[in-house]
């Protein structure tokens, strides 16, 4: 499982992320995937998940695909 939260503060729980998470951010972050063709959950409150179906070429392109999406903010 995984997820994100833009923030300048840590979130450790969901307090802390419904304070300070910066959801405008996750969402121009969403698109900016969607774009590059990998489909996380639409909130930042949702978790994502990898499975065995999932090669490395899938999980490599995805950290591409983050790569440029964080660049592009």
């Amino acid at each position: 499982m995984f997820g994100f939260f833009f923030s300048e503060h840590d979130i450790t729980c969901f307090e802390d992320a419904a304070k300070w998470a910066n959801g405008e951010r996750f969402g121009k972050f969403h698109r900016a995937m969607l774009e590059r063709g990998v489909y996380l959950a639409p909130s930042q409150y949702e978790a994502g998940f990898t499975s065995l179906q999932h090669t490395d070429e899938d999980v490599d392109r995805t950290i591409a695909a983050a790569k440029e999406a964080l660049a592009s903010l």
